[in-house]
């Protein structure tokens, strides 16, 4: 029994004696082990920085970017919607020449036409805010949809206005994706049922 676990151990202190003797600057003994190989230098037996391959960089996140810029009270760029603006311009799809698509909405109150107006006003204001931090114009695709895709009910339950809601209505959507396969840029909140 003992004979049997001599044997069995054999690899691992033809192994063992290797390590010992590349420690020691010494070439291992070549075996008639199938594990064994035998180089002409002391293969190394410890990672060394220099030695190291250094790991691949981290490619961006080249996904499609939507967000909302809440605009409540009107077309002007708040602290709120220029901090998310920021955001937007960091978000490594800006610097791909992907369109960048500007929805613009409002709540219902007031006729279609007036809503309409308020809804590319603040979605031309978005625009004009990121030509002026460096995005191309020509990227830019402004599309107005008036109080069409409300993200909030605009009334209670009880018909009385919903403040809340319609602050929330007031905004632009912004969608930056790759272009689509006829050149077109894709549409920002293009709801079929709407």
């Amino acid at each position: 029994m003992t004979r049997i676990a001599a044997i069995a151990a054999l690899p691992l202190l033809l192994a063992l004696a290797a390590c010992e003797m590349r420690r020691e600057g010494e070439e291992a003994p070549a075996t008639d082990s199938p594990t064994a190989e035998s180089s002409a230098s002391p293969a190394a037996s410890i990672l060394r920085e220099e030695d190291a391959t250094p790991a691949p960089s981290p490619t961006p996140d080249l996904s499609s970017v939507d967000i909302t810029i809440p605009l409540p009270d009107g077309p002007e760029i708040g602290p709120r919607a220029e901090l998310l603006l920021l955001g937007l311009l960091e978000e490594p799809a800006m610097a791909q020449d992907w369109p960048v698509v500007l929805g613009g909405h409002t709540d219902s109150a007031g006729n279609d036409q007036a809503n309409l107006r308020a809804s590319r006003a603040r979605a031309e204001a978005v625009a004009a805010w990121l030509v002026e931090h460096g995005v191309a114009d020509a990227r830019i695709e402004v599309i107005a949809f008036g109080e069409q895709n409300p993200m909030a009910p605009n009334a209670l339950p009880d018909g009385s206005p919903n403040e809340a809601g319609r602050r929330s209505n007031r905004r632009v959507e912004v969608h930056v994706a790759p272009p689509t396969r006829d050149g077109a840029a894709p549409a920002a909140n293009a709801d079929d049922d709407a």
